[in-house]
């Protein structure tokens, strides 16, 4: 059974999101949570976050050790964007996009 965990409207870009998902992606849940310990980005925090969230909800609903679990899926979708503005030369401005995401991590019980 596949258990899922969201974390909606992050402040951070989906493509920087994306560079530590791809680390995780496939791994234990141990394992996974053992590498982000180390990765030296802020990024890191929030997507360890969401896969400890996967976890405690199905150790929670179905009962499941979270030694036994494995990351199945893994994946950074872009969320709504700040529009802001830049001053430029002669009175002019440039869009400034501040992009945020959604995690979604969705962990299953590994095959033995």
């Amino acid at each position: 059974m596949e258990i899922r965990a969201q974390a909606k409207n992050t402040g951070i870009s989906p493509r920087k999101v994306r560079l530590v998902i791809n680390l995780v992606r496939g791994k234990k849940v141990d394992e996974a949570l053992n590498m982000l310990r180390f990765v030296p980005t802020p990024t890191a925090k929030t997507v360890a976050k969401v896969i400890k969230s996967a976890a405690a909800n199905a150790e929670n609903t179905l009962q499941l050790s979270p030694s036994d679990l494995k990351i199945a899926t893994i994946y950074a979708d872009g969320a709504p964007m700040l529009k802001r503005y830049q001053p430029r030369a002669r009175g002019r401005a440039s869009p400034v996009l501040k992009r945020s995401s959604h995690i979604t991590v969705v962990v299953a019980e590994q095959e033995r």
